[in-house]
């Protein structure tokens, strides 16, 4: 919290100063000179020189003053002007090198990113394979559960995410994650019957979405402030990795009808590495400090940022959880008046990015492009797999130069052009000849437009506008919301082709991105280039 430096010429004067904690300090008038005396800065502060002050009328005409602080980091200027106050001075940031470790592990929480994109897409070739294994060949109902049940245990993973996160911290939730990513891997890889197979499908879905509401928050909580978005790109583009990595595991099938087994098998590798991983990851220091534990807290900065950001992130801290004695919040404080406008935002967007259709054409591409005629349907799959890869890659460029919601907007705006480009190639004759090709490039377009923004926007950007007494459990509300519609899709997607035609379904998914369009236009506030101490005290809900 922001407390003023007041300064004593003919009475006090307040204000910032970088946006940092100033102490007082004490001005004279004497012989038309101005001597400054006491003022200090709280840490980190930086020096302020050639501070210019023009006082006001009330102070008996303007006058300015030039003083020169002795150095504490780096120099700055500042400027204030007052006409019998203060106004506050615009923060200018602080940036040290870091000299500490962060990507090792960024790179060790996004393989729980990898298998949520993994178990997600391993269903799409191997389905037709699995069914006439397992005697479903026949029966769509019990394929939709296969598909399905994943994300119906998702749903109530991303909910015991928080409240874990919250409880045990993130990296040992971390650690009891792989217990049902592990377990369930290989119930599916060794199902003789559907039960089993219906069975390792929900505890991997538990897991993955565990994974799906730590992930992000893990990044952003151990990510510096300058480049939190570009390495909060990466567990978008871990997730799209896992995507391509199960279409891509597919391509034996044709050959190898039982491959489908060692698909599934192999997801159990990652989960291993990603409990072992975490045994020696530091926490989150946000957690730390919210629990006392300030001493390890500090050493976890250490250790992510290299000790010359120690003093400046654990002043952010604390700055940032002063004045708020609250306990915890419980999981009915998130629809109070004080924290529903940004809870709202976080669920809706991720509503949006599945009615979108985001998931019905990463699960049934490859029937899709059968039915266009795609030759090699599998082959089709693996490059919008691929396309998926390229897009968020260039999000991650973007994400801190263009900002979060500009990329939005254009992600969801290429999205419904792509949508209606798909439903009119399967719905006019006149491009019956064309319609395989312009179902890829299609398909194709939508993928690359939905991973510049839709993919990766919202899970970054709900760690950043929650503040941290509620984080963990708005994300995992948030993330209900998205297995719930992702459970949906999933589940009617064959259903409502077969009763409206896939063309009408796709006009849909077009008319949602526009309606994404306009709510994220009036409702969602650009992060970019923030601390998340500094976003919550502009949302006005602080601590």
């Amino acid at each position: 919290m922001m407390q003023a430096l007041k300064f004593s010429v003919k009475g006090n004067l307040g204000f910032h100063v970088d946006n940092r904690r100033v102490l007082a300090g004490c001005c004279d008038s004497r012989n038309g000179k101005e001597v400054w005396n006491n003022l200090c800065l709280r840490k980190q502060c930086g020096s302020v020189s050639g501070l210019r002050l023009s006082l006001g009328a009330g102070l008996g005409g303007k006058r300015s003053v030039d003083s020169v602080v002795r150095k504490f980091g780096k120099a700055r200027t500042s400027k204030v002007h007052a006409t019998g106050g203060v106004d506050d001075v615009s923060p200018t940031k602080i940036q040290v090198k870091s000299s500490g470790s962060v990507l090792p592990y960024v790179g060790v929480a996004c393989l729980g990113a990898i298998l949520f994109g993994y178990h997600l897409g391993v269903v799409n070739g191997a389905l037709e394979c699995l069914s006439r294994d397992l005697g479903i060949a026949e029966n769509t109902a019990l394929q939709g559960w296969i598909v399905s049940t994943l994300l119906a245990g998702a749903t109530v993973g991303s909910f015991t995410g928080g409240s874990m996160a919250d409880k045990f911290g993130r990296t040992k939730t971390f650690q009891l994650d792989a217990i049902p990513l592990a377990v369930g891997t290989l119930l599916c890889a060794t199902a003789q019957s559907v039960q089993t197979m219906i069975i390792g499908r929900l505890l991997a879905g538990i897991g993955i979405g565990i994974s799906s509401a730590i992930v992000p928050l893990y990044i952003s909580e151990i990510s510096p402030t300058e480049i939190r978005g570009t390495l909060g790109s990466v567990n978008q583009i871990s997730i799209c990795v896992g995507i391509l990595a199960a279409l891509v595991a597919g391509l034996p099938l044709a050959a190898t009808p039982l491959w489908w087994r060692t698909m599934f098998g192999s997801a159990a590798i990652p989960s291993v590495l990603l409990a072992l991983g975490m045994t020696i990851a530091p926490e989150s220091p946000q957690w730390l400090y919210q629990r006392g534990k300030i001493s390890e807290a500090e050493l976890a900065v250490k250790r992510l940022y290299g000790k010359e950001r120690v003093t400046e992130v654990m002043y952010n801290l604390t700055a940032g959880s002063q004045g708020s004695s609250e306990p915890e919040a419980g999981w009915f404080d998130l629809f109070s008046s004080r924290y529903w406008k940004v809870v709202n935002v976080g669920a809706a967007l991720f509503l949006f990015q599945q009615l979108a259709g985001i998931n019905a054409v990463v699960y049934f591409s490859t029937p899709v492009f059968r039915s266009a005629g795609i030759a090699s349907d599998v082959a089709a799959s693996a490059l919008v797999g691929a396309s998926n890869v390229i897009g968020s890659t260039a999000a991650s460029f973007l994400m801190d130069k263009k900002g979060r919601k500009s990329l939005l907007i254009t992600s969801f705006a290429g999205m419904a052009a792509s949508m209606f480009l798909l439903s009119l190639s399967f719905s006019l004759k006149v491009l019956a000849p064309y319609s395989g090709t312009l179902a890829v490039v299609g398909t194709v377009l939508y993928v690359l437009f939905f991973s510049l923004g839709a993919g990766p926007v919202p899970a970054l950007l709900l760690p950043e506008i929650f503040p941290s007494r509620i984080r963990a459990k708005a994300v995992a509300l948030s993330l209900g919301m998205h297995w719930v519609s992702n459970f949906v899709i999933g589940l009617c997607f064959l259903s409502l082709v077969t009763k409206f035609g896939i063309d009408k379904v796709y006009l849909g998914f077009a008319c949602v991105c526009l309606l994404a369009l306009s709510y994220i236009t009036g409702n969602v506030v650009e992060t970019k280039g923030k601390s998340l101490e500094e976003i919550q005290h502009a949302l006005g809900v602080g601590a």
